[in-house]
């Protein structure tokens, strides 16, 4: 027989004998983290049941306690893990009153501030471990004045007043929850020259309106429910500004944190729609706009000011105190210093069914589906981290001072951040994303959003150092949100009664982290991005149309930036096709790991060392949360804060700061571009 026949046939039995023995593809083990064999809901709800048990405020025993049951979870998994703690200024109320005096006749009528045990709460015995309502970072003081109705509090809301002629210097501002964060509301009332703020849920946006029933017997937030919350406007311990509250380390003093701007200047408390209601129902003045009126059997909604009197008295106490982060570690075979990294918080204002152990106990649940994959023989290619964060409802904080703690590691090795706050909160997948990441969340949803706003763990990760991140989500809004109805029972009745929607979030979490961590080129997708930043181009050309602002600089990094996606894409592809025919060689396998560094660090590029002007802790020129709501995203946030300025007080040096973040905007995007093409000028 012909040698090269011979030859030929060795060849093809090698390759035969080759594809018998070889193991399992990557897409094998995807699919089959997608299977009914390894989704299980009932576990899910296990781990939300006894994550809710107990109210667990940042700080608190029954929070260390949840810490320890996620560390030995992920431990029983396998999972490589530690705690990583932090000592952070948190705040806790000490005495809180509210008096209404409805005219100078009338008796003063003093609320309790006191939310209800629901019939049959199963958690009554444990009801008064939940904290007096209040504000996190709330300023101690008593102010008694008139007070003036201002709808949302949003900027927007004062302008109508203005233009009503109602003065808000002097009183105390009502503002009902919705559309903009509340330490937003209070800082738009304190540049007002508000003297106190309550912030109330209107029956209307939370309580179902007219003849709604409300939780237990319906999902709606009952007459004495309270959203508490934070109305810190800061990332992270404001007592450590910039760097990791870890040990002995330096620490402002309460006035220097107060003179960052940051920390609330006057007194504000959370109240229930029952009392906003009698509030209301005591303020005399002009009619308010129909958009500013509640629902059915709402009373007629007046802006004052007064003659109601209201008199706002806060005590609170700041401590430094114990903070738990728990990490868990997959460790990567082929690139084990690139990270993969999952994060939910744990903490909760009450029991935090929904927000945030929905999101831990779909956490848990992804580490479980990936243990049964290692036990079938899955190595994951890159690192997976699963971050289990703590204080991120008093302002981010666990995830922000490990960031900063880890800030230069993370930079150099972070792929990726996937981010679930709350992982069921209703009807609807929901997704933000930073653009590259697009076309991996599209086969879920085609409702992809950004991640400007500052709402999540996220943040110190997309708009401090610059890492791609995804937060996904069920549903977005839920009545009983930070109150002491978000419990298991609502979860139960009203969220997710079979836990399919925590099996969904968990697949599609889990679905994109392993794609992230296993695919051989990162599936990065750049032109999205320059799409993205073209159509932002385009409606800020319309926005400055008469403003004599050039926006030829954005334009022509943006035409650059298409290009060098372009470039990448094409040479991804050349390796690609090369390698489905041939072996790969080791050169082949030193230009992938360049090719996905350059995609990795092009984000980077997008932050500027000194920040945004006036908030410099936002590294991101691309995406930041919007000055006046940390809700809200924005595309070029310094550009939006200096047309906003401008606009208000139209001056050619503020129109000359716009032109300036124009074009500090455009040398950051110039800067991904040539990461991305990875060529020196």
């Amino acid at each position: 027989m012909n040698t090269n026949v011979i030859s030929s046939f060795i060849a093809i039995a090698t390759s035969i004998s080759f594809l018998l023995l070889s193991p399992p593809s990557k897409s094998f083990y995807h699919s089959l983290f997608l299977s009914d064999s390894l989704s299980c809901n009932e576990s899910i709800a296990n781990h939300l049941y006894i994550l809710t048990k107990r109210p667990h405020v940042a700080g608190s025993e029954a929070n260390a306690e949840a810490a320890a049951y996620v560390l030995s979870t992920l431990t029983s998994y396998k999972v490589r893990s530690h705690i990583t703690t932090y000592e952070v200024a948190l705040t806790y109320p000490i005495s809180r009153s509210l008096t209404l005096k409805p005219t100078p006749q009338d008796s003063p009528v003093k609320f309790d501030l006191h939310q209800d045990i629901y019939d049959g709460d199963p958690h009554a015995d444990v009801a008064d471990e939940v904290l007096p309502t209040f504000h996190a970072y709330a300023k101690s003081a008593t102010v008694a004045g008139p007070v003036v109705y201002a709808n949302y509090g949003r900027v927007q809301d004062y302008a109508v007043l203005k233009q009503m002629k109602v003065n808000v210097s002097g009183n105390v501002v009502l503002a009902k929850y919705g559309k903009i964060y509340r330490g937003d509301i209070v800082e738009n009332a304190y540049a007002e020259g508000a003297i106190g703020v309550l912030i109330y849920t209107d029956r209307k946006d939370y309580g179902g309106g007219g003849d709604a029933k409300w939780f237990p017997d319906d999902k709606w937030m009952p007459s004495s429910g309270v959203q508490v919350g934070s109305v810190y406007n800061g990332a992270g311990d404001p007592t450590t500004p910039g760097w990791p509250s870890s040990g002995l380390c330096e620490r402002l003093s309460d006035d220097d944190a107060e003179k960052g701007g940051e920390v609330p200047l006057i007194p504000s408390l959370p109240i229930s729609w029952a009392d906003g209601d009698r509030i209301l129902r005591s303020i005399d003045g002009q009619v308010a706009n129909d958009d500013w009126q509640g629902g059915k059997d709402a009373p007629v909604y007046k802006v004052g000011p007064g003659p109601a009197i209201l008199n706002l008295s806060y005590t609170g106490k700041q401590v430094i105190t114990t903070i738990q982060n728990v990490i868990g570690i997959i460790e990567g075979v082929e690139e084990p210093d690139r990270y993969v990294i999952l994060g939910n918080h744990r903490d909760a204002w009450t029991f935090g069914a929904v927000d945030p152990n929905s999101g831990t106990a779909a956490l848990l649940e992804v580490a479980h589906r990936m243990w049964k994959l290692q036990e079938k023989g899955w190595k994951p290619r890159r690192t997976i981290i699963f971050c289990n964060w703590d204080a991120e409802e008093y302002g981010l904080i666990g995830s922000t001072e490990w960031v900063e703690e880890n800030r230069e590691m993370l930079a150099s090795r972070a792929v990726a951040y996937m981010n679930v706050d709350i992982a069921v909160q209703g009807l609807g997948f929901y997704a933000s994303a930073t653009p590259q990441l697009d076309e991996l969340l599209i086969k879920a949803t085609k409702q992809i959003g950004r991640l400007g706003g500052g709402g999540s763990d996220y943040s110190a990760f997309v708009q401090h150092v610059g890492v791609p991140a995804t937060d996904i989500s069920y549903g977005e809004d839920y009545p009983v949100y930070h109150s002491m109805y978000d419990d298991f029972i609502w979860m139960k009745k009203f969220g997710d009664p079979k836990f399919h929607r925590h099996v969904a979030v968990t697949s599609i979490w889990g679905l994109v982290a392993l794609q992230l961590a296993d695919e051989e080129f990162l599936p990065f997708d750049y032109l999205s991005y320059a799409n993205e930043l073209q159509r932002s181009v385009e409606d800020l050309k319309i926005e400055l149309s008469e403003k004599g602002i050039k926006l030829f600089p954005l334009f022509n990094s943006i035409k650059e930036l298409r290009m060098a996606a372009t470039k990448i894409a094409n040479e991804i592809k050349v390796l690609q096709d090369r390698n489905v025919w041939a072996s790969v060689s080791k050169n082949d396998h030193y230009k992938v790991r360049e090719l996905n560094d350059r995609l990795m660090m092009a984000e980077r590029a997008f932050t500027d060392r000194e920040g945004l002007p006036g908030r410099t802790w936002y590294k991101h020129l691309i995406f930041a949360p919007s000055k006046h709501n940390d809700y809200g995203s924005k595309y070029f946030p310094g550009i939006d804060d200096a047309i906003e300025k401008a606009k208000s007080i139209n001056t050619t040096d503020l129109w000359l700061a716009v032109q300036h973040e124009v074009w500090r905007v455009s040398r950051v995007i110039k800067h991904a571009s040539l990461v991305l093409s990875g060529q020196l000028t």
